[in-house]
């Protein structure tokens, strides 16, 4: 790789909204490096259980990832496409919907604890094990994204106004924990949840 290449993996959400969503959409090969840019983006730690789950459908991981990628094409509509993840590829909601949210970012969002913070009432979306009844909330989940930031702001940025809201909020409770004797322990909500551990989630 070149210097240039190796600064694109730097800002790994500039790399998967430009480049991996534009391979998608121009109908290019998304690679398994590409693939696993967006799993590594959502979650660092699945990357190894991700997979182990894609070699559970096809033990070749290239063509296992190909095999997800066609069958996301290959879906009717939006509730298919995460249908297929879900129920087929055992992928979980918040990473299906990292995955569907590059290819389809005026669809989807990602399904994140810190924007269920902000929105209210789907904390245990992702623990529902009815496939239909999951993606039905889920819909509602997406609404509830547009409906809690107003004006035109793509769904995209919706997202990450509320992620970055979530994170200000929570860092100024810290902040007054510590300021007023606290343990100066990191909140137990963050530090177990898996979304919390990637660095490329933090705003810019």
């Amino acid at each position: 790789m070149t210097v240039l290449e190796d600064l694109t993996q730097y800002d790994l959400e500039r790399y998967l909204f430009g480049t991996v969503h534009r391979k998608f959409v121009q109908d290019e090969q998304v690679t398994t490096f590409d693939f696993f840019c967006i799993v590594i983006w959502k979650s660092n730690r699945a990357k190894s259980r991700v997979a182990a789950r894609l070699m559970n459908k096809n033990a070749d991981l290239d063509a296992a990832v190909q095999q997800l990628i066609g069958d996301i094409r290959g879906a009717a509509d939006n509730r298919a496409k995460l249908k297929v993840l879900l129920q087929d590829w055992q992928l979980r909601l918040p990473m299906a919907t990292a995955i569907l949210t590059v290819f389809y970012p005026d669809d989807f969002t990602i399904y994140d604890f810190r924007v269920c913070d902000q929105v209210g009432d789907f904390a245990r979306l992702g623990e529902y094990s009815n496939v239909d009844r999951t993606c039905k909330g889920y819909e509602a989940f997406v609404a509830a994204v547009h409906a809690a930031v107003p004006g035109e702001l793509s769904l995209r940025d919706k997202d990450r106004a509320l992620w970055g809201r979530s994170f200000s909020e929570q860092l100024r409770l810290d902040i007054r924990r510590w300021s007023n004797g606290g343990d100066g322990r990191e909140s137990s909500r963050v530090l177990h949840q898996d979304e919390a551990v990637s660095p490329v989630r933090l705003p810019s």
